[in-house]
């Protein structure tokens, strides 16, 4: 499918017959697409309420600018952790260079939900280079802690709702095992190649959903080894009422964010 101002997105959901896995909201995988010069295309300007959003870059660059003056340049690795809260009105675009040279652009865009007393909060970025992130390698894994901890190593990311978020890459035959937080639901997006997780079978594009998880997760590569990410986080347990950029609890706090994105309050 196709978002914002035209860029392709594979999303496992939203769609028909799964609207979320609590607390996550959205999975879209940006890409991978090649870009001539000229051709490159991102967001423009467009309101959030009521949760986080999660940038990833893999490969490519990204700028954005919010409402609220705050401005920068994501680029390969990197990840933006934008906690929209009471709301903000930002932009994501090619840069200059990318929308001058083309090239490849590749990312993950997710959603997090905010449980109800944190909704409103003020709103904030984190962003973190790629060398700023904890990697663990060896063995015929590496694992680049986005948020939460593995094996030790913890990312500088603070989450609102406990969060854990990997990009990992097995070697063919590599088994491991993942530590989440007892309970959490978790989602594992296979970026390329092929592996069993938790006993499912998943290929590029697809995804496992394990509910509500004892605390570990266990992978096994294919043949062609397996690039993935890992999404896990507990559940809110709260009603979820959601209209296009706007997550709330309830139809009239949905009302009133686009009363206040009408009347200028973003």
């Amino acid at each position: 499918m196709k978002e914002g101002a035209g860029f392709i997105v594979h999303r496992p959901f939203p769609v028909p017959g799964l609207s979320y896995l609590d607390p996550i909201l959205l999975v879209d995988e940006m890409g991978p697409v090649r870009y001539g010069p000229g051709e490159a295309v991102g967001a423009p300007d467009h309101p959030h309420r009521g949760f986080e959003t999660v940038t990833y870059i893999i490969d490519g660059a990204m700028q954005h600018e919010d409402s609220r003056g705050h401005r920068g340049v994501i680029r390969s690795g990197d990840v933006q952790w934008m906690t929209a809260g009471a709301g903000v009105i930002h932009s994501e675009m090619p840069t200059a260079e990318m929308l001058r040279d083309g090239g490849l652009m590749h990312g993950f865009q997710i959603w997090v939900n905010l449980p109800r007393e944190r909704k409103m909060m003020q709103p904030r970025y984190q962003e973190y280079e790629s060398a700023a992130l904890p990697a663990v390698s060896g063995d015929g894994r590496w694992v680049r802690v986005l948020a939460g901890e593995f094996e030790g190593r913890r990312s500088p990311i603070e989450t609102v709702v406990p969060t854990t978020m990997l990009h990992l890459r097995l070697d063919a035959g590599i088994r491991s095992a993942f530590r989440v937080a007892e309970g959490s639901n978790v989602v594992v997006h296979a970026v390329d190649g092929s592996a069993s997780v938790d006993g499912a079978h998943v290929n590029r594009y697809e995804v496992a959903l394990i509910e509500n998880t004892q605390g570990t997760i266990e992978i096994e590569a294919g043949d062609s080894g397996f690039d993935a990410l890992l999404i896990a986080g507990k559940p809110l347990g709260e009603p979820v009422s959601r209209y296009g950029p706007f997550v709330m609890n309830t139809h009239e706090e949905i009302a009133e964010a686009i009363a206040d994105l009408q009347a200028g309050r973003f």
